[in-house]
């Protein structure tokens, strides 16, 4: 048997993360534990009157630290005090989920039977459509997704046969107590901590195999509230990835391309601005300002945590 915890780090989306526990309280395999970890009070409020508050395996609380890393590791911490740590560190995994994500009945079950095999330490699951390429979806329409009332949409996240990865969706993860025992999401990485998915996949590639898992199914609504700035983000763009090459966990090639393409796409999208909803002028000023630190070699992800930000 192996024992699955959920870990739900959220910020300005108390409702969302309500409807994400209804979701849990449905799984056909129930948590061992599930953790919400806030950043101030407000990010947990009425979630402590959710029915599964009566379970005795629910717990609700705001972390000392602000930031998707460190929220995450706060749950961490929180699982090994609690002992869940103690036993076999294959007996168990630790799945992290966003507040806006909506898993099938069954992920938690396909996502256990998976890890049984014992072939690797990571696993995400089969995105059937991403709010954040489209601007967001409505609770009925990822009902719809999920009941296959609409059809899954074609991009990155949704493959329907498994594969190594490199990079864990975020939104969507799971790893074996392996890994979850003896790593941390790099508190580096501040706020929104854009591509802490990535740099942990990483670290989990030390200790063994990390896949994309069509059997564990779900919808990343994409919900806009509780989301850093523009220009926050865009210097996070530029000054995550070079951290993280760096840093070994992202090689060169693929982290230079993919900030490559996220300055141009920021320059584009800011000269025929084609979604309203995203700033991407401030990405655009983002990115120049990291590049700016890049060439003086000031450029660190914790930048965007100063006053001019």
């Amino acid at each position: 048997m192996i024992y699955p915890y959920v870990i739900i780090a959220t910020k300005g989306r108390a409702k969302e993360t309500y409807v994400l526990l209804d979701y849990l309280a449905r799984q056909t395999l129930t948590p061992t534990m599930t953790l919400v970890v806030g950043a101030e009070d407000q990010d947990i409020a009425g979630l402590n009157d959710h029915p599964m508050a009566l379970s005795g395996s629910y717990e609700v609380f705001v972390s000392t630290k602000i930031g998707l890393t460190c929220q995450r590791n706060a749950g961490i911490e929180a699982l090994k005090t609690q002992g869940a740590f103690n036993g076999e560190p294959n007996s168990y995994f630790c799945t992290f989920f966003d507040d806006d994500f909506r898993p099938a009945p069954d992920w938690l079950e396909k996502a256990a039977t998976r890890f049984a095999k014992g072939d690797i330490v990571g696993l995400t699951g089969r995105v059937l459509a991403d709010g954040v390429m489209s601007g967001g979806y409505s609770e009925e329409e990822a009902a719809a997704f999920l009941s296959e009332q609409k059809p899954p949409l074609k991009h990155w996240a949704n493959q329907n046969h498994e594969s190594e990865t490199d990079c864990a969706y975020g939104c969507n993860m799971a790893f074996l107590g392996t890994a979850i025992s003896a790593l941390r999401f790099d508190e580096n990485l501040p706020l929104y901590s854009w591509q802490e998915d990535r740099d942990f996949t990483g670290q989990c590639l030390r200790l063994g195999r990390v896949i994309r898992y069509p059997d564990c199914i779900g919808v990343h609504m994409g919900a806009t509230g509780g989301r850093t700035s523009g220009l926050r983000f865009g210097y996070s763009q530029i000054a995550n990835l070079h951290y993280l090459i760096r840093k070994g966990t992202v090689p060169f090639r693929a982290g230079f391309m993919q900030a490559v393409r996220n300055f141009i796409a920021n320059i584009l999208k800011t000269l025929i601005p084609i979604r309203r909803d995203v700033d991407y002028t401030g990405r655009l000023r983002g990115n120049l300002m990291a590049l700016f630190d890049l060439s003086r070699g000031r450029c660190d992800p914790r930048r965007i945590t100063q006053k001019e930000f």
